[in-house]
């Protein structure tokens, strides 16, 4: 029945954003980070993992964790004075399942603004808010499901939008425990208030991930496949076109079909590895073929796409750092602290 819903949720959600976006050709940018640094250092949106913390639950609300309630805090340095955080609270509600509560924000920074006429106005901040309403319930020893309800606001200078968004994700655990499988429709929904008059996009995702753990081996693997709404996520760069025309001769040389298709293919795919050194810290670190071709400048990557981060777990207290290049020129930061009450 879940899958069911899950994907007539896709459909919904496919009919109202035919031309998914690619490359950030979407609004609300705080729908499509990951809200915790675990999350961060494989690259991925979320994750299918056993010990989940309340930050998770807000990226993947069929996770289900394992302390009566938990609290969970989250900073992201960005750009600039740019920064982003969320702070997260979970708990178990009798005869309802495992409920989230959840606040997620981005900050732009301050600006000074200006008329027409170049008068300046005053300085103006920008940012993107999110609560986050989550439920999750345990159907039996190897499923688990959820939906997120997630209100959006965003205010730039004297622009405000607002949006609502629904996720929806079913769970697997095998009866070892060491395979973990999730499935995830993420961000269905439309704005209801707009900048302007033209109706933008939310970051829809259908998407799917596995973390897998060997018998003997002191690490995780994970592997997630993103955009399954989209085949095509490749695009035209002018500085790095995939063909080109000789001026003198007038021969244009193209990529192979080969090499297109690997090409779509690997943009799909994210891929991580957890080590743990005596279930008290552990060492992670992810590629993300995607993030490495759509940020590169003249063939030069400077590491994006790859991302690395370091886990400390204590009796009552979980702490995760995250680094993560996005960009050629600098890298983001992720801390989070979470906490067992």
């Amino acid at each position: 029945m879940f899958l069911l819903a899950l994907l007539s949720s896709f459909q919904f959600s496919f009919i109202n954003t035919a031309s998914a976006q690619v490359a950030g050709l979407s609004t609300l940018a705080v729908l499509d980070m990951p809200s915790d640094a675990r999350s961060a250092a494989f690259s991925m949106d979320y994750l299918p993992v056993l010990d989940a913390g309340a930050m998770q639950r807000l990226d993947n609300p069929s996770l289900l964790f394992r302390p009566q309630r938990q609290v969970s805090l989250n900073v992201v340095t960005l750009f600039a004075s740019s920064a982003s955080g969320a702070v997260a609270y979970a708990f178990e509600a009798p005869h309802v399942g495992q409920v989230t509560l959840g606040l997620r924000f981005c900050s732009y920074g301050s600006f000074e603004g200006y008329d027409v006429n170049d008068q300046p106005t005053g300085e103006f901040r920008a940012g993107d808010y999110m609560l986050v309403l989550g439920w999750g319930l345990v159907v039996d020893s190897n499923f688990s499901i959820g939906a997120n309800l997630k209100p959006v606001f965003s205010q730039y200078e004297s622009y405000k939008a607002w949006a609502v968004a629904v996720d929806v994700a079913g769970s697997y655990v095998s009866d070892s425990r060491r395979l973990v499988a999730s499935l995830a429709a993420r961000n269905i929904g439309a704005q209801v208030a707009t900048f302007d008059d033209e109706v933008e996009r939310l970051p829809f995702e259908l998407s799917a991930a596995c973390s897998y753990k060997l018998l003997r081996a002191p690490f995780r693997l994970f592997a997630a496949l993103t955009e399954l709404q989209r085949w095509n996520l490749r695009y035209e760069d002018a500085l790095n076109p995939s063909s080109s025309t000789d001026p003198f001769t007038g021969v244009t040389t193209r990529d192979s079909d080969g090499k297109v298709f690997f090409d779509r293919l690997a943009r799909h795919v994210v891929v991580g590895l957890e080590l743990d050194f005596n279930s008290r810290f552990f060492a992670r670190v992810g590629y993300n073929y995607r993030q490495t071709k759509e940020t590169q400048y003249a063939g030069n990557t400077n590491g994006s796409g790859f991302s690395f981060g370091l886990g400390l777990k204590g009796k009552r207290f979980d702490f995760s750092y995250a680094r993560n290049n996005y960009h050629l020129s600098q890298a983001v930061n992720y801390f989070t602290l979470e906490f067992s009450l």
